[in-house]
C-alpha cells in the first residue's frame, strides 16, 4: 500500500513539474510567483457532497473578489485522499501553494516537522487577533510545528454516535445505554434487513480517527499516548491489546458489519439518512451533510424529522478501565501559508488577506450556520446570528453527553506510526490479523520510527 502511493506522490510530482490546472485556467507549478505578486494559489480542502460547501465557498470567493480586485486566486479544490496525495506532491517538489487547508498535525505532519508553513504569529499580533479567538487557538503545543504554522478555525469532536430512533422505534428497541444492550439488538435489527451500527470505514483513517482513539482513551485511560510517548506502557501491553480486540469484536458481534470496509466515506451519510441502519459513527463534521442545503432547500435529514434523531458517543462498555462516556477531541483544521513567500511582501499581505477573510466573523457565522463546523475558535460570533437546525444543536451540546476526551492517534503519533494502526484497524476487520499480532506490529513500528510525534 506504501509503495503505490510513493508512485502516485513522484507521478503527483512530474505532473507538477509540467504544470496542474488551478481554476482560472493558470498552470499552478509552470513558474514561480515573487514576493510582490498579489497572485496567490490556494489550495481548498473541499468536500462538495456536504450541504452548502459549494454555495459558500464560491460566495466566499467571489465576495473577496469583489471587495479586492487587485489581488488575483488561482484556486483548486479537492477532497479526502486526492487533497493529501496533492499537498504531499507539492510539499514534495518545494511548490507548496500560497494559501493551503491544512491540519495543526495528522495528515499535514510532515509540513509542520520540514518548517514548510509560515510562522503566523507576527501577522496574528500585528492584527491583534488574540482577543477575538479562543486561547487553544494559539496553542503552540498543540501543532506539530511547535510554533504557529497555522490558524485552526474550530475545535473537533473526532466521534459522534448518531441514533436514528424512527429505526430503533419500529423495531421495538430502545437506544442503547451499553454494549451489551447494543449487541442484542443485532439480531432484531438483523431480522428487518437492518444494520446495528453504520460506519463508512472504506478510507483507512475512519476507523482509528472517529471511533478507536475513543476506544484506546476508554480501554487505556484518557492518558494513555503520554505514557506511551514517555515510555511507561508499551502497544503491546494488556489495555491497548484489549482496545485492539474490542475492535475485533465489534464485528464478530456484528455490531459493525464487514461490509463497511467496502462503504465508501462520501455515501456514509446517505446510506444512514435512508434508514439501512440504527446508528451511525463519524466525526462532528459530518453533521453538515445531514442538514439543509441552502441553494437546493433539501435535506439528507429535514427539519421535520431532525427530532427523531439524537447526537451523542458510543454507549458505556463493560470492563473498560474508564468507566464512563468519553470522547476524542483535537484542534481542528484550518489555514497555512507556504514558508517560502517573503516577509513584509505584497504576496504576504495578499495571501494573508485572503486568510483573515476566511476567519471573519461574517464567514465563520455563516460556515456554523450551515455545518461547516460545531465549535468555532472565534469568539465574538453573535448567538442572534445563528439559525441552527436541530441536528446542529444537538452536536453544538455534545459536549454535556461525555466525562472526558483522549487525543485523537493521528493528532499525537507520527503517521509512520498511526499508519500503521490505521492498516490493523482494517486488518482486524477483515479477520486477517489477531489483535496481538497488531499490537506487535505498531510497537515495532513505534520503536522503529525515526519521529515519534
Amino acid at each position: 500500500m506504501r509503495k503505490v502511493r510513493n508512485i502516485a506522490i513522484i507521478l503527483m510530482v512530474l505532473l507538477i513539474g509540467v504544470g496542474s490546472v488551478f481554476a482560472g485556467g493558470r498552470g499552478a507549478g509552470a513558474a514561480t510567483v515573487d514576493g510582490n505578486s498579489k497572485e496567490i494559489r490556494v489550495l481548498n480542502y473541499a468536500n462538495m457532497t456536504q450541504a452548502n460547501t459549494a454555495t459558500d465557498w464560491g460566495n466566499l470567493v467571489g465576495t473577496f473578489r469583489e471587495a479586492h480586485p487587485d489581488i488575483s486566486l488561482l484556486i483548486e479544490d479537492l477532497f479526502n485522499e486526492p487533497f493529501h496525495q496533492k499537498t504531499e506532491a507539492y510539499a514534495a517538489s518545494g511548490n507548496l501553494p500560497d494559501v493551503l487547508y491544512v491540519w495543526p498535525s495528522g495528515r499535514s505532519t510532515s509540513l509542520h516537522a520540514n518548517k514548510q508553513l509560515k510562522d503566523l504569529t507576527r501577522l496574528i499580533n500585528r492584527d491583534g487577533l488574540k482577543n477575538e479567538f479562543l486561547p487553544i487557538t494559539f496553542d503552540v503545543s498543540q501543532q506539530a510545528s511547535g510554533y504557529q504554522a497555522m490558524f485552526p478555525r474550530a475545535v473537533t469532536n473526532t466521534h459522534i454516535f448518531m441514533v436514528n430512533n424512527e429505526v430503533l422505534r419500529a423495531a421495538g428497541l430502545q437506544p442503547a445505554r451499553t454494549y451489551a444492550e447494543l449487541k442484542a439488538q443485532v439480531p432484531v435489527l438483523r431480522q428487518r434487513g437492518l444494520e446495528t451500527v453504520v460506519m463508512a470505514n472504506e478510507s483507512d483513517w475512519v476507523m482509528q480517527s472517529c471511533l478507536f482513539s475513543m476506544i484506546a482513551g476508554r480501554f487505556c485511560g484518557l492518558d494513555w499516548d503520554k505514557k506511551i510517548h514517555a515510555g511507561t506502557m508499551k502497544f503491546t501491553d494488556p489495555d491497548f491489546v484489549n482496545a485492539l480486540d474490542f475492535i475485533r469484536q465489534l464485528y464478530d458481534d456484528g455490531v459493525i458489519a464487514r461490509s463497511s470496509l467496502g462503504l465508501g466515506y462520501g455515501d456514509g451519510p446517505g446510506y444512514f439518512a435512508a434508514g439501512r441502519g440504527a446508528y451511525y459513527i463519524d466525526g462532528d463534521w459530518v453533521i453538515g451533510n445531514f442538514i439543509t442545503d441552502a441553494s437546493t432547500g433539501r435535506a439528507l435529514v429535514p427539519v421535520a424529522r431532525q427530532s427523531n434523531f439524537a447526537v451523542t458517543v458510543f454507549p458505556t462498555i463493560e470492563g473498560a478501565k474508564v468507566p464512563s462516556r468519553t470522547n476524542s477531541s483535537i484542534l481542528g483544521t484550518g489555514w497555512a501559508l507556504s514558508a517560502a513567500i517573503p516577509d513584509n511582501s505584497p504576496r504576504e499581505d495578499a495571501a494573508w488577506t485572503f486568510v483573515k477573510w476566511i476567519l471573519s466573523r461574517e464567514m465563520m457565522t455563516i460556515d456554523v450556520n450551515h455545518g461547516a463546523y460545531s465549535t468555532p475558535t472565534r469568539t465574538n460570533i453573535r448567538s442572534q446570528d445563528l439559525q441552527l437546525e436541530p441536528l446542529q444543536v444537538m452536536v453544538s451540546n455534545l459536549g454535556t453527553q461525555f466525562d472526558g476526551a483522549a487525543a485523537v492517534i493521528d493528532g499525537v503519533f507520527h503517521s509512520d506510526i498511526y499508519s500503521v494502526i490505521n492498516t490493523v484497524l482494517q486488518e482486524i476487520g477483515l479477520g486477517t490479523k489477531t489483535p496481538q499480532a497488531g499490537a506487535a506490529d505498531i510497537q515495532r513500528a513505534f520503536d522503529t520510527a525515526p519521529s515519534k510525534k
